[in-house]
C-alpha cells in the first residue's frame, strides 16, 4: 500500500473510538466523563487487560485523570496550557492545525527518509503523525518533528503561540533561567496502565517499531525515549535518553557512553553482581522529555526538573516490579532490569547518530552491550511512540534556542559568569555564547566556564550581545570580522566527548584505551574590550526597524517567521 497523507484535522475510522484528549479535562467533562474516556481503546486479545477505573467522589479532582490547565504565573512558569501527556499536547497541535498525518508508511527506512526529508527542506517543519503504519493496525502510532517548528515548541513551554520567533526565544529563555526543581507526585493509577502485558504476554514487536538508516543493525523503539533507575546508595533517581534496540519480544538493546548518570548507576548495581532495576518509557509530554535528554548535575533528578519545566509536579505511579517512578501519562512504559554485561550482553547496532554518522554501540566499542530484560509493558490506548531519531545535523528538529542544558546561561550564571545575553547551538559540535562585555577577560571567563559544562563539544565561540547565538550566518560573520585567529584563537586538548564523535572512534589508539577524548578551540569573535570605541560601527538596519518592515509587507512578500 502507497503511503498517503492527509493535513488538518483528523479522525479514526476504526470500530474503536479514537481518544480526543482535548476534551479529558474536568472542567469541560467532569471526572466520571474523563476516567470513562480514558478506558476506551483499540487493542484487542488475550494478551491485553483493561485497567478497572473508578471516578473520583464528586466535587474532587482524580489524582490519574488527563488534565489540560491553564496557570497564569511570573515568567518563571508557564502562562499557557501545559500537558500531562504526549497524546494533549499531539491534540492541542492538530488545533493549530500544524501537523501532517502520513498513512501506510513502511517502518524499513522509509519512516526514517521522510523525516529528514521534511526536517532538511521544510523551515518550521510539521509534525509529522505516522498512523497505518506497514503491518500495523490504525491507532497505534508514531510522531516526529515534536518541536521542530517554534509555535509548536512554544506551545510546549506553554507560551503563546501568536508571537514572533524572536519574541518566543526571549520568553523562552526567560522561564528556562528561572527554573526552580519540583519533585514528583505520586498517584494510585494513571492512562499508562490501560494495557498491561507481563511475563511471556510481553510482545514488544506489537508496536511498529522503526529501522530508521539504511545501515542500521536493527528496529530501535528508544529515540525519544526515558530512562529511569536509581542509586542504589544515595537514591537518587536519574532519568535519561539513551538509545534502545528491540532484539526480540522481550528483550531490548541499550547503549550508554562512559559517563553517563544512568550507565554509572548500573554500574553500582553491576560492581554487586546484581542486576539493575529500570524503568523506559518511549513517549511523554514535550517538557518531561526536554528534561530527560537534557543533563542535571549528579543527584538533582531531571523528573523533578521536569516538574520545575511544566510548573507543577509529573504525576508517577510506583512501578508494581521495580518500584521505580513511571509516569502516570506516559505512553507506552516497561519495568525490567539491566543484567551485569558479563551474564547477558548482545551486539548494539550500528545506528546512525546525531552527528551524521554510524557509531556508538558494538561498532564503537568493539563490545557486546547491556540488554534489558523486559518484565512487563504498559501502554495507553492508541499509543503514540516519539520517535526522534538523530539525522545528520543539517536537518534541523529545534523550532526554539531552549539553552537548556549544561553551559546553558542558568549555568553560566551560576558559575558566575555576568551579562549572559543568550546561549545557543546552531550547528552540532558549536556553542555560542552571547555576552554583553563588562570588563577585561569576560569573554575568556564566559569561555571556559561553558568548556568546562560542555560534552561532545568541538568550537565554543562568545560573541557581542548584538549577535544571535542561533542563527549561524551571524555567528559567522562575527568569526570573520571580530576574531583575528593569531590572537583570538584558543585550543583546549583533553576534553570530554563520547565514542559518538567520529574523530574518536576513527582513531585505533583512543578506541583501544577507551580514551573519548578530544580538542576543543575556542573563538573570542567580540570586539577587543579595551578597543571597543574603535571599533567600526555595524552599518545593518536595527533589528527593530526589520522586524517592523517585514511585518509592514508580510503580506506581499514570504518572510519566514513573521
Amino acid at each position: 500500500m502507497c503511503a498517503t497523507y492527509r493535513r488538518g484535522r483528523t479522525r479514526s475510522t476504526s470500530s474503536a473510538p479514537r481518544i480526543d484528549a482535548r476534551k479529558t479535562s474536568a472542567s469541560t467533562y467532569g471526572t466520571t466523563s474523563c476516567c470513562r474516556l480514558l478506558s476506551t481503546g483499540i487493542a484487542t486479545g488475550r494478551t491485553i487487560r483493561f485497567a478497572r477505573w473508578r471516578p473520583a467522589p464528586t466535587g474532587k479532582r482524580s489524582d490519574h485523570q488527563c488534565r489540560k490547565e491553564h496557570i497564569v504565573t511570573t515568567t518563571s512558569e508557564p502562562t499557557g496550557e501545559i500537558f500531562d501527556g504526549l497524546q494533549e499536547y499531539v491534540a492541542a497541535c492538530q488545533e493549530i492545525d500544524d501537523y501532517h498525518v502520513i498513512e501506510g508508511v513502511d517502518w524499513d527506512e522509509e519512516l526514517g527518509a521522510l523525516v529528514e526529508a521534511v526536517a532538511e527542506t521544510i523551515p518550521n517543519a510539521p509534525m509529522l503523525i505516522f498512523d497505518k503504519v506497514k503491518g500495523y493496525p490504525e491507532g497505534y502510532r508514531l510522531v516526529s518533528l515534536l518541536g521542530a517548528s517554534y509555535k509548536r515548541a512554544a506551545l510546549a513551554l506553554g507560551l503563546p503561540t501568536d508571537k514572533s520567533r524572536d519574541e518566543l526565544a526571549e520568553l523562552a529563555s526567560q522561564r528556562l533561567r528561572a527554573v526552580k526543581p519540583i519533585p514528583p507526585n505520586e498517584v494510585p493509577a494513571g492512562p499508562v496502565m490501560e494495557n498491561v502485558m507481563e511475563g511471556e504476554e510481553v510482545d514488544l514487536w506489537r508496536f511498529p517499531v522503526p529501522r530508521y538508516h539504511a545501515s542500521d543493525g536493527g528496529r530501535y523503539i528508544g529515540t525519544g525515549d526515558s530512562l529511569i533507575n536509581k542509586d542504589p546508595e544515595s537514591g537518587y533517581v536519574n532519568m535519561g535518553t539513551y538509545r534502545m534496540e528491540v532484539h526480540d519480544k522481550n528483550t531490548l538493546g541499550l547503549w550508554m557512553s562512559p559517563g553517563q548518570q544512568g550507565r554509572l548507576i548500573c554500574n553500582s548495581y553491576w560492581e554487586k553482581g546484581e542486576a539493575c532495576p529500570v524503568v523506559a518509557t518511549f513517549g511523554t509530554d514535550p517538557l518531561t522529555w526536554m528534561a530527560s535528554h537534557g543533563r542535571s548535575p549528579w543527584g538533582e533528578s531531571e523528573l523533578d526538573h521536569a516538574g520545575g519545566l511544566r510548573g507543577r509536579p509529573v504525576d508517577v505511579i510506583k512501578g508494581p516490579i521495580t518500584g521505580l517512578p513511571i509516569p502516570a501519562h506516559a505512553e507506552i512504559a516497561i519495568e525490567g532490569e539491566v543484567p551485569p554485561p558479563w551474564e547477558e550482553a548482545r551486539d548494539e547496532g550500528p545506528f546512525g547518530e546525531w552527528p551524521g554518522y554510524y557509531s556508538g554501540g558494538t561498532l564503537g566499542t568493539g563490545e557486546p552491550q547491556p540488554v534489558i530484560r523486559v518484565k512487563a509493558v504498559y501502554f495507553r490506548n492508541n499509543p503514540i511512540i516519539l520517535s526522534q531519531a538523530p539525522m545528520w545535523p543539517g536537518a534541523r528538529q529545534t523550532g526554539l534556542p531552549m539553552g537548556a542544558g549544561r553551559g546553558g546561561a542558568a549555568d553560566l550564571a551560576r558559575a558566575g559568569v555576568s551579562h549572559v545575553v543568550a546561549v545557543g547551538t546552531p550547528f552540532a559540535y558549536m556553542r555560542v555564547i552571547a555576552i554583553n562585555q563588562q570588563y577585561p577577560g569576560h569573554a575568556k571567563q564566559a569561555a571556559m566556564a561553558a568548556a568546562a559544562n560542555t560534552r561532545n563539544g568541538r568550537w565554543i565561540v562568545v560573541v557581542d550581545e548584538d549577535i544571535d547565538p542561533e542563527d549561524l550566518k551571524e555567528v559567522l560573520w562575527a568569526m570573520t570580522t571580530r576574531c583575528d585567529p593569531e590572537t583570538d584563537i584558543e585550543i583546549l586538548n583533553g576534553m570530554w566527548s563520547t565514542p559518538l564523535d567520529p574523530l574518536v572512534s576513527a582513531r585505533p589508539d583512543k578506541k583501544e584505551s577507551g580514551d573519548h577524548t578530544n580538542s576543543l578551540a575556542v573563538f573570542y569573535a567580540v570586539r577587543p574590550f579595551h578597543r571597543r570605541e574603535l571599533f567600526p560601527g555595524v552599518s545593518r538596519s536595527p533589528k527593530e526597524l526589520r522586524q517592523r518592515v517585514m511585518k509592514k509587507y508580510g503580506d506581499i512578500l514570504p518572510f519566514p517567521n513573521v
